[in-house]
């Protein structure tokens, strides 16, 4: 456990600016696994316009999602990878809160750390500082590339080429911060990637304006555990996390009287996956509380030929307030014919 003793050092030592506070919680807690094999490709940016900050990764390794991204908005994003050691991420992050930049905060980390050489580790901070380390160990090809605002590493690759083409598409690409890392993901692959092949992904973007509620300052989470495309999959789950996305934006704005805005946003989510009844019914459940029940109603009837349990839900609603309590008006719903 001799990284765990050496942060207590660097705490006694002042590091965290005061052993008060958010900074400096629950290091007793860390738990350092046995070195794990997570060889892989990464990045780490953050969006200077929005001040987003992400993390997007791909890995011939089972779960790559579950110990190599880290990311707090306001604070900074980690990834760490190579024989990984997770207290990276937790610990970056706490010293990145507690007001160290991330190149001060990956030089006190890996001062601690006799593994050093052995891992691979990228952080930047809500100021847009990054900062890279490649162990000399590291099986290769290995290497990062440090950019404005973003790091790209990577090792175990089948060739020296895969971060120069990461760098490239992430700079040349267009779209959020959630789009381009995915295009540096893809280049990597379209180069070579991982020289054993692939099997997880996953993507964290934080917001740029933290909330106090860390659960909503996560605008993607998402993981793909074990797949043959890792990364088709992955941008799957994005593309249907913008879908809920533009819905939870909608049911914000009919909770804020801008019916307008909701079914504007309702269409989006709609446009993004059209074939997700889900979406289509509560779609038409907010016009039905809007009072525009007759464009509701062909809505119901594309869901109810999608699936007739929807049809079965409706009478329940009414009891937990998300419909009208008139019988009449539910009798109408339900009679709907399923079209598709």
């Amino acid at each position: 456990m001799h990284f765990r003793r050496s942060i207590r050092a660097c705490l006694l030592a002042g590091w965290m600016l005061g052993a008060t506070g958010a900074g400096a919680r629950d290091h007793d807690d860390v738990r350092i696994a046995p070195r794990r094999p997570v060889h892989t490709y990464s990045i780490v940016a953050r969006d200077p316009a929005t001040g987003e900050l992400g993390v997007a990764v791909q890995s011939h390794w089972f779960s790559v999602g579950s110990v190599v991204p880290w990311a707090e908005a306001g604070v900074g994003a980690v990834a760490t990878q190579s024989f990984v050691d997770p207290s990276y991420g937790k610990l970056g992050l706490d010293l990145m809160r507690a007001g160290r930049g991330a190149p001060d905060a990956l030089a006190g980390l890996l001062a601690a750390d006799p593994g050093r050489d052995v891992r691979q580790v990228a952080m930047i901070d809500s100021q847009g500082r990054v900062v890279a380390h490649t162990g000399a160990k590291d099986i290769p090809a290995a290497g990062h590339h440090v950019g404005s605002n973003y790091s790209v590493q990577a090792n175990l690759m089948l060739s020296d080429q895969v971060w120069p083409a990461m760098a490239k598409a992430f700079e040349q690409a267009r779209g959020d911060l959630a789009e381009r890392m995915l295009a540096a993901l893809d280049a990597a692959q379209a180069v070579g990637g991982d020289i054993r092949g692939r099997q997880s992904s996953a993507i964290i973007v934080v917001s740029g304006k933290p909330s106090g509620k860390a659960w909503e300052d996560r605008i993607f989470d998402l993981r793909v555990e074990d797949s043959p495309e890792p990364l088709v999959e992955l941008r799957r789950l994005v593309k249907l996390q913008r879908a809920y996305n533009h819905m939870n934006a909608g049911d914000l704005a009919v909770e804020h009287k801008d019916a307008e805005g909701g079914l504007r946003e309702y269409a989006a989510a709609e446009a993004l996956a059209p074939g997700s009844a889900e979406m289509i019914y509560w779609h038409a459940v907010a016009l039905v509380n809007m009072k525009r029940i007759d464009e509701s109603l062909p809505l119901f009837r594309r869901v109810f030929a999608l699936d007739p349990a929807w049809r079965t839900l409706t009478p329940r609603l009414p009891r937990a307030g998300l419909l009208p309590d008139d019988k009449k008006l539910i009798d109408r719903i339900v009679k709907e014919q399923g079209v598709r």
